[in-house]
């Protein structure tokens, strides 16, 4: 493997902030590769049996970072004064009334909970959604292809409607994350109140024939209480009435999504829809994980009960229980590799990169903290637990926060930031930064800014922030728990590689100098915006950079953007 050829330790010089009163002396960050290969042997040695959550390993993993935070002088901030947030991973099952009521034409039809229509198992609170149906066609902005469902149509404030199965014509299975994220994007970035359409072959939803009252149970660390954007999936019978006077038949419109063809503008003036989620829950089982959590105070008296929140997760998937079959050749994102062969016996998970390395690097950056300048705003620092599990840990932070959420600052989040992007070494200098614009665009240019400051910097780059990023890496890591309550985040990683997942994810493969210098830009956003006098603005306004693009956003607006 290529190593490479990076200077040994950068030192970061914070320069001025954004307003007169976030100025910052010059600092030098304490970023010690010595520190990041000492700490990361044991995080990513085989005694932790690869970091599985509700095991020993993830145990031990999050005792030797609590023992480390006390040793730098970092202030517990967990429960009844210890390192430790208990996480409560619920087992639940569903007791469904929830139904959707349709108005077409002054006719009236409801579809009750798996009768018609599926409820996502975790429904949240009681509510009712209401609002004019509008139709999204397939949903998808995909510009790779040409597609933009959302160019000509404004489904803000609506319910948006979108329909097929397989998606447009060049989609395929390669492309599901692309649609299973539909809902996502429709609520998170175009403002659709809830959102209706045909199951997916990725979903997990029950199919429409099984009774809500008989549906298995799911897991979960959020809040049962809270009230979720419904993102409900329909029969055909239901479609077939919702487009009754619409002038396009639905019949027609199945067939053309079945052909993968384009689908027509189809208004569905005067129809209606609302949503009545109406849903207990019964807890059949409960789990225990935990968060590291510590707390560096800040210096002014006026922000210190303001945060700047910087997380990894550490934990991973544990040993190789059965036979290793096609995940051998099984490779993300790195066209025409393979995975590379164990050594023999080797059955355990390591995680030296996912997320050793951004489990370190958050130590380093606790120490570095602890013992530097003091920041104007407090620094909450969080290692996650069971990312793995489906972001558990920051879910559970998120629903149940230490601080209020409202005095987030902005979340940093680290998750794999110690090798080159399948190993290239063109890969050598790169960063990919994904989340800044989509919540506020003054997080992005502040991080700009950190970077022009590095003495040496990093190239920033943006492809996995781009709506057409094949992986959906914005809804894949602990940030996005954060983001989905409206916090600024900044997801920094190195992209994947053939180890990604897999025994060889070992420590001999990291880029300690790489790591260093990624170091050094976090600390220089992170002092940059616990200094600024006011939180970053939240404009969101969405995705603004992607493919091909990068720099400062001058213009808080789509239209200066070009989109």
């Amino acid at each position: 493997m290529t190593r490479s050829p990076l200077a040994a330790v950068l030192a970061l010089c914070v320069g001025l902030g954004l307003t007169a009163a976030a100025q910052t002396p010059r600092q030098q960050p304490s970023i010690s590769q010595d520190d990041l290969r000492t700490w990361l042997t044991y995080i990513a040695s085989d005694e932790l049996q690869g970091r599985l959550v509700y095991t020993e390993g993830l145990g031990l993993a999050g005792a030797y970072i609590a023992d480390h935070l006390k040793e730098f002088g970092v202030k517990p901030g967990g429960d009844r004064g210890s390192y430790f947030q208990e996480v409560r991973v619920l087992g639940v099952r569903t007791r469904s009334n929830s139904s959707v009521t349709v108005t077409v034409n002054g006719q009236t039809r409801t579809f009750k909970d798996g009768e018609g229509v599926t409820f996502p198992r975790n429904q949240g609170a009681m509510q009712t959604v209401s609002g004019d149906a509008a139709f999204a066609g397939y949903g998808v902005t995909f510009s790779p292809l040409g597609q933009d469902d959302y160019a000509q149509r404004n489904v803000s404030g609506k319910v948006a409607v979108f329909l097929g199965r397989t998606g447009p014509k060049g989609f395929t299975t390669t492309h599901n994350r692309i649609l299973n994220a539909r809902g996502r994007v429709a609520i998170d970035d175009q403002h659709a109140v809830a959102t209706i359409t045909q199951a997916t072959p990725n979903l997990q939803a029950p199919p429409t024939n099984v009774p809500a009252s008989q549906r298995v149970h799911f897991q979960t660390a959020q809040r049962l209480d809270l009230r979720i954007p419904p993102q409900i999936t329909a029969s055909d019978d239901f479609f077939t009435f919702l487009f009754s006077a619409s002038g396009t038949d639905y019949a027609t419109l199945r067939t053309a999504t079945e052909k993968q063809e384009p689908l027509p503008s189809v208004a569905l003036s005067g129809i209606s829809v609302t949503i009545n989620v109406d849903a207990a829950y019964d807890v059949i089982q409960t789990r225990l994980t935990r968060n590291v959590v510590g707390l560096i105070e800040g210096s002014d008296s006026s922000l210190r009960d303001t945060y700047v929140l910087l997380g990894a997760h550490y934990d991973h998937i544990g040993y190789e229980q059965f036979a290793f079959g096609d995940r051998r050749n099984a490779i993300a994102s790195c066209t025409g590799q393979t995975r590379p062969t164990p050594r023999p016996g080797d059955i355990i998970n390591n995680g030296a990169d996912d997320d050793g390395s951004g489990t370190v690097t958050l130590m380093a950056l606790a120490k570095a903290f602890s013992r530097g300048p003091r920041m104007k705003r407090s620094l909450l620092l969080v290692w996650h637990t069971s990312e793995e599990g489906g972001l558990t840990g920051s879910r559970f932070m998120a629903d149940h926060p230490i601080v209020a959420l409202e005095k987030v600052s902005a979340q940093l989040n680290i998750d794999m930031v110690g090798r080159n992007k399948c190993d290239e070494a063109s890969e050598a200098n790169t960063v990919y930064v994904v989340g800044a614009d989509r919540i506020s665009t003054e997080l992005h240019n502040v991080n700009e800014d950190a970077n022009a400051a590095l003495p040496s910097p990093l190239t920033l780059n943006y492809d996995l922030n781009d709506p057409s990023d094949l992986e959906s890496i914005y809804t894949r890591s602990d940030h996005y728990s954060y983001a989905s309550k409206g916090v600024p985040i900044i997801f920094f990683t190195t992209g994947l590689h053939r180890d990604y997942h897999y025994v060889t994810d070992e420590v001999d493969k990291i880029e300690f100098p790489k790591m260093a210098k990624i170091a050094a830009l976090i600390y220089g956003t992170a002092a940059r915006v616990a200094n600024l006098d006011h939180l970053p603005a939240r404009d969101n306004l969405g995705p603004r950079v992607g493919k091909g693009q990068s720099g400062r956003i001058e213009h808080a607006s789509r239209q200066s953007q070009g989109q």
